[in-house]
């Protein structure tokens, strides 16, 4: 018996594709025999020879099958014999094309609703039945599913109409700066930086205000609330103790679990058995879980206690920047009262929906995308699905599902609270911008796939959703993230990882750069554009890896043979899996250098001879021509470091304390380039941060210190 054929039906609808097969579609040659799950195809006048071996005297005949996972229907064709069927290739070929014409890409779109007239939950009721069933049974269900659906309906529009984004920046000199509003210009401005956004941003507010700057904090949810939980490593976090936000006493207060390792597996059973992989082990990689309304809590009581306001519940309108300040326009959600505003910087953390990002880069504010819906599950799974001193990193179990490879993040917290995530890596689309509906409706259906449960005894705490964005960087500034008296952090920035695609990771591993060039810029004034842009968390080692994200997003319509995806993320981390523990330790936290980067992609290819066509056909010449451009200013930037870094850095320290008061502007750059140089260098094995093992920490031992 041999797979002659295997395809990807994007349908959750198993009985029409089986009725099609075994109604409509007519094979052209053969007799055709329906089966539970198909037909059987044969030849009627089939007789054995004597003499002949027992494979050569099976009869001639096609096995037709569907099935369904992950709310897709696969399709496969056997050959019961060695020789092939008559005109076997055409049969397939008319299949193909049949299949093909009848079940095309469908994208769906949440449907229009009115909630003056009825709920969130009724409204989308029949469009998504488990994800109304299973919010209904999460407290705040109604309000996070209103926010999931208009998350989702602000990014459609972003996505569809980029080329007239929404302008809510303004300064003098731009036409129609002032509107129809009354602008009152204060003489002076009210705080040294406003921060927009409370997630990512209450933690660089937190520090700048350590730093003696008066800080507003602006969120449009209620303080200290996230759909999103954080994971991060040891070693990544002790940058917050370096820099003396936290001490080591508070920050083992935020740690919710600390486990064991991490692992990486994608589903194989229909690779090459050269392109299976063991699992990948990362026991390093994003085994600290936190609890992050705990964090940002915290953030928030020591950003109130340097001085700092919060300002919660607020929603940014617009921006009027002059020479000397921005003011700003909010409006108090509860009260619907406007007011004024102003400050010398403003810092956009308003992440993936942030107007201010869509404005500043206009047709380009994303490449890429991952739509991700999970949610924190406090109980209900039974002793033994899982082991809570594990992290389950990354995880596929099946191959393309509706256009999309289907990953699965798990990460235990406090007790026997696990957070579960499901993602796909996406190309941004105006035909298929990604749902987060529809993902939930996915999520909510195929749990029980991932994971054994009954989903009627879980416990649902809350859900975590979002869109994460990435940014394929070619240069240092071919993304803008600033404007005079303006400068954007974290998601809204969008340079993070295109593999890990975590700002909140990327924050803290660039945070002492951020927060010494800010504080460099606000000490001397130097806010315009020129300098601010400057101010970045760039690394030409994390844009060249672009391209492995792009091999893990399916173009929108087009078809690709359903293990293809799985295959590429085999082959790679099949790699890592031989590698010593500090090579994929630094390859997925931004520390790849030049030398291994370039040792692991011809190991690579050949291993798998066939991943150069694969990421031809699924990058293309243009975007394969712009990966050449971030390639090359990634072996620039490793010959200029290897020449700089030996002294550049003591050079400045010398320099530093007559340069500084001299040429401010000068120094920021200097300082800059330094940041530039010393970001992203890998760390050897005894660098490494070792996990412990013994390290989990109960729920009841967290409080936040006062």
């Amino acid at each position: 018996m041999r797979e002659i054929l295997y395809l990807e039906v994007p349908t959750p609808e198993i009985e029409t594709v089986r009725s099609w097969l075994q109604t409509d579609f007519e094979p052209g040659n053969g007799e055709k025999m329906l089966t539970s799950e198909g037909f059987r195809l044969k030849i009627p006048s089939a007789n054995t020879e004597a003499g002949a071996t027992f494979s050569e005297n099976l009869h001639a005949e096609l096995s037709v099958f569907v099935w369904s996972v992950q709310r897709t229907t696969y399709l496969k064709v056997f050959r019961w014999a060695e020789k092939p069927f008559p005109n076997e290739g055409k049969i397939l070929q008319h299949l193909t094309k049949e299949i093909r014409n009848r079940f095309r890409h469908h994208y769906p779109e949440p449907p229009a609703i009115d909630l003056s007239q009825e709920s969130i939950f009724a409204a989308l009721g029949s469009a998504y039945p488990l994800t109304v069933k299973y919010f209904q049974k999460m407290p705040n269900g109604e309000y996070d599913l209103t926010r999931a659906y208009w998350w989702e309906q602000r990014w459609r529009e972003g996505v569809r109409n980029p080329q007239q984004p929404r302008q809510v920046v303004f300064s003098q000199g731009m036409r129609g700066a002032a509107g129809d509003r009354k602008i009152i210009s204060p003489s002076s401005p009210t705080y040294d930086i406003i921060y927009i956004g409370g997630a990512l941003g209450a933690i660089h507010a937190a520090l700048m205000a350590k730093l003696g700057y008066k800080v507003l904090l602006v969120e449009r949810m209620p303080f200290g609330r996230m759909n999103r939980e954080w994971n991060i490593s040891r070693d990544e976090i002790q940058s917050l103790v370096n820099l003396g936000l936290v001490t080591p006493t508070e920050l083992e207060t935020i740690i919710a679990r600390e486990y064991k390792d991490g692992f990486n597996k994608f589903f194989d059973a229909n690779n090459p058995s050269k392109l299976r992989s063991p699992v990948l082990h990362t026991p390093t990689v994003l085994n600290l879980g936190l609890d992050s309304e705990k964090w940002l809590l915290m953030c928030g009581q020591k950003l109130q206690a340097a001085g700092g306001e919060i300002w919660d519940e607020t929603e940014f309108m617009r921006a009027d920047i002059d020479i000397s300040q921005v003011i700003l326009q909010v409006k108090h959600l509860p009260s619907q009262v406007e007011k004024q505003v102003s400050g010398r910087l403003l810092i956009d953390a308003m992440g993936t929906a942030s107007p201010i990002a869509w404005q500043l880069n206009g047709g380009r504010a994303f490449d890429s995308v991952c739509p991700t819906v999970g949610a924190v599950i406090e109980s209900g799974f039974e002793p033994g699905v899982w082991d809570s001193q594990y992290g389950d990193v990354l995880y596929s179990h099946g191959d393309i599902s509706r256009g999309r490879q289907l990953i699965w993040e798990l990460f235990p917290a406090a007790d026997d609270e696990l957070t579960i995530y499901l993602f796909h890596y996406h190309e941004v689309n105006a035909e298929n911008p990604g749902s987060l509906l529809e993902m939930y409706e996915d999520f909510f259906t195929i749990l029980p796939e991932y994971r054994r449960c009954d989903m009627e005894k879980l416990v649902w705490k809350k859900p975590t959703f979002g869109y994460i964005p990435g940014h394929f960087s070619v240069g240092s500034s071919d993304r803008t993230v600033a404007f005079d008296r303006l400068i954007a952090i974290g998601d809204a920035a969008s340079l993070q990882s295109p593999l890990v695609f975590t700002g909140f990771g990327s924050l803290v591993r660039n945070l002492e750069r951020l927060t010494t060039l800010l504080d460099t810029a606000l000490k001397h004034d130097l806010l315009s554009f020129r300098h601010l842009n400057r101010i970045r968390a760039y690394q030409s080692n994390v844009s060249v890896t672009w391209l492995f994200s792009k091999g893990m997003m399916v173009p929108t319509g087009k078809f690709l043979p359903p293990q293809r995806i799985n295959s590429m993320l085999n082959t790679f981390f099949g790699l890592l899996a031989d590698e010593p523990q500090e090579v994929a330790d630094n390859f997925i936290k931004d520390r790849c250098d030049w030398l291994t980067f370039n040792r692991l992609a011809l190991k690579a290819a050949r291993k798998n001879p066939a991943l150069l066509l694969w990421i031809w056909e699924l990058a293309g010449p243009r975007d394969l021509m712009r990966w050449l451009g971030s390639y090359f200013n990634f072996g620039r930037h490793a010959l200029i470091s290897a020449l700089l870094n030996p002294w550049f850095g003591r050079f400045l320290n010398r320099v530093g304390f007559w340069l500084e008061p001299r040429n401010p502007g000068l120094w920021l750059w200097l300082l800059a380039i330094n940041y530039a140089i010393a970001t992203g260098k890998p760390r050897s094995r005894s660098q490494v941060a070792k996990a412990n093992p013994e390290a989990i920490i109960p729920k009841s031992e967290a409080r936040i210190l006062n």
